[in-house]
């Protein structure tokens, strides 16, 4: 055996399945074993292995261990000459394995490599080649000098930022997107550690490796696609909690007890530098707009209510003060609601959904201003003048914030306009899965997959997709990776990195398109299980509406408490939903949910009958499915109203 494969997966299913593909493309006439080891999860990634790759040895772990132990189940069993623990979000090139055993064959002092990655944007990761972590490194790294000088041999050294990308370099540390490893090597430094559950165990062994008599290499003569994912995100608390705890255990297991000592307290700097940066950031990113907004609102009030009462009394301060701020904080407050409700400050920011919110908080306003008596009113013009205000000023504040965001296509909702690189019965297939999700798009048409092409529907060739992408104002790519090799795919991103147009690739046969926008977000993707239910507008007015229909609930219990054990039912039930264990409307009870959105157990099914118990298994899921792809709160209102009024059996 010359090469064993080993992924660790959880809840990636389709991230996993095209890392799969691009292994076995990678795999022609090498003899290899793959492992996949899944540490619960809960996508169906287990069942997609079994069905689509049934050569592979599926490890299925009932609880999450940790990457460590994940890994070294697998290795336990490896029996290859070479050894690579590969990520489930890569995509390798078809020579990356043969390259890299060629490499390892001619250097036997290599007990390992990495190879370039790249991002779903084609950009260089930067730690596809690292050095050892040492005090002054991390210090440099930490308090941002590596940022400042990028190409320092010094200050960038934790990235060996002054060794050039393009060129074959001995390194120190590995990533653990890929560790191509010579079986031997591992053998003499050992397993990875244990006790490192997340981040630091790719560190850890590397070092080993160096201290066993073996070198590790950055080899750059193939390159990988890694989408980042969830774990990633390095502005999160999380993140900078786990990440530093295991530079501890490192510091603690292979520094001496002086450097140690100073290690630590370094990481006890960073740790409180960074969580304290996390919080601040997020923070005003969640309060920037509504204080806009809030300010705006108030600016507005300045400058009408007195302009007003020059206009309609010829004197100034007609309206008491306190009147005048009671007013003015409800109707600021209706209006940051009402667009919080609306969707107006999710991300990426979009101003239809701030123009709504607006215009709702506005019909408030005018109802509350109907229901208030003589004395506590303004004038109607000033709630009519200050509602055009807001609706003028504040998506134009929201416009404004996009653009300086670099969100504005989502910002304003302008369509993604989107090639098809591939045969046209794959860019109808392709053309399908996206319209399932109901996303914001337009095909601009088909391009040929070769360098040619005779096909006057076509917009032209591959080697002519650069122009393409500037004539037609292209936003996003998209591969279909069986009518291209995963080489001629990685080739095409890095020659249009600069023209900043987003990538997603195809893997045949499957339901999943797949891609990432940034080094900084979770690889995202468009898949027919795509579903609205977990659009946060969504689930907030969900919420809403839960609260609204269990305090309705309560309130009018008592009239028919004594007389129907349902009512005490639903009277019980309600409660529940206050604190948040129930929902109203949700998936039937005991149907095959995995792959869906998770959410709180339900009071009714989605389906209007009381014979559930009559439907089949494959009928419940697929009325689950249809209900989180089409979600809406007029739905789950719908639902409940013919289920109240039916009496229908909840269930619960």
């Amino acid at each position: 055996m010359t090469l064993s494969v080993v992924i660790v997966n959880y809840n990636v299913k389709y991230f996993l399945e095209q890392c799969l593909i691009s292994v076995f493309n990678a795999a022609t006439d090498i003899a290899i074993e793959v492992y996949v080891v899944d540490n619960a999860s809960a996508d169906g990634s287990c069942q997609m292995v079994r069905d689509r790759f049934p050569s592979v040895k599926l490890i299925e772990n009932t609880e999450n261990y940790g990457f460590s132990y994940a890994n070294n189940q697998a290795l336990r069993l490896a029996r290859g000459e070479f050894v690579l623990i590969l990520n489930p979000d890569t995509v390798v090139e078809e020579s990356t394995f043969s390259k890299c055993i060629e490499f390892m064959s001619k250097h036997p002092e290599a007990g390992s490599l990495s190879v370039k990655m790249i991002d779903g944007k084609g950009k260089f990761l930067p730690e596809s080649k690292r050095a050892l972590p040492s005090p002054s490194v991390s210090f440099y790294k930490i308090f941002g000098f590596s940022r400042l000088f990028p190409k320092s041999k010094t200050f960038a050294r934790y990235h060996l930022g002054h060794l050039s990308p393009d060129d074959v370099n001995e390194i120190e540390i590995l990533p653990g997107a890929f560790m191509f490893i010579r079986k031997t090597a591992l053998d003499k430094a050992g397993l990875f550690d244990e006790s490192f559950f997340m981040y630091g165990e790719d560190i850890d062994l590397s070092y080993r490796i160096m201290k066993s008599g073996f070198k590790n290499y950055y080899f750059p003569k193939t390159t990988i696609i890694h989408y980042k994912g969830e774990s990633t995100k390095k502005g999160s608390i999380n993140y900078v909690l786990v990440f530093y705890k295991a530079m501890m255990i490192f510091a603690r297991k292979h520094f001496s007890q002086k450097n140690a000592f100073l290690y630590i307290a370094l990481i006890y700097m960073a740790i409180y530098f960074r969580a304290g940066l996390s919080i601040a950031k997020r923070i005003f990113n969640q309060l920037v707009l509504p204080i806009f907004d809030a300010a705006a609102v108030a600016t507005g009030l300045l400058v009408i209510i007195p302009f007003w009462e020059r206009v309609r009394f010829s004197a100034p301060d007609v309206y008491p003060n306190h009147l005048v701020m009671l007013l003015s904080t409800f109707y600021i407050v209706t209006w940051i609601v009402s667009i919080w409700f609306a969707g107006g400050y999710d991300k990426p920011n979009k101003i239809a959904a701030s123009a709504k919110g607006v215009g709702i908080g506005s019909v408030l306003i005018l109802i509350a201003y109907a229901l208030l008596p003589e004395d506590m009113r303004f004038s109607r013009a000033i709630v009519l003048l200050i509602s055009l205000w807001a609706i003028i000023l504040i998506p134009l504040i929201h416009l404004m914030v996009g653009l300086i965001r670099g969100n504005l296509n989502h910002t304003l909702k302008r369509e993604k306009r989107i090639v098809v690189v591939g045969t046209p019965s794959e860019a109808n297939r392709i053309k399908e899965i996206i319209n399932s999700n109901s996303v914001g798009w337009r095909l601009v048409g088909e391009v040929s997959p070769k360098s040619n092409s005779n096909n006057t529907n076509q917009l032209g060739a591959m080697n002519q997709l650069s122009e393409i992408v500037r004539v037609n104002s292209i936003d996003e790519i998209v591969f279909c990776a069986s009518d291209l090799s995963s080489q001629e795919i990685i080739k095409s991103m890095l020659s249009l990195v600069s023209l900043g147009v987003d990538f997603k690739i195809a893997p045949p046969d499957s339901l999943s398109v797949i891609g990432s926008n940034s080094i900084d977000t979770s690889g995202d993707l468009y898949t027919v299980e795509l579903s609205a239910i977990t659009q946060p507008a969504n689930r907030r007015m969900k919420r809403v509406l839960d609260l609204l229909v269990a305090i309705l609930t309560i309130i009018l219990a008592p009239l028919h408490l004594p007389f129907s054990r349902t009512t005490r039912k639903m009277f019980r039930l309600a409660g529940l939903v206050i604190v948040g264990k129930y929902t109203w409307v949700g998936f039937t009870h005991g149907a095959q949910t995995k792959g869906l959105p998770q959410i709180k157990p339900s009071v009714f099914a989605p389906v209007h009958t009381s014979s559930l118990e009559k439907l089949d298994a494959e009928l419940i899921e697929k009325i689950n499915i249809q209900y989180a792809k089409s979600y809406s709160v007029t739905k789950d209102i719908s639902i409940i109203w013919k289920n109240i009024i039916n009496k229908k059996h909840t269930t619960r």
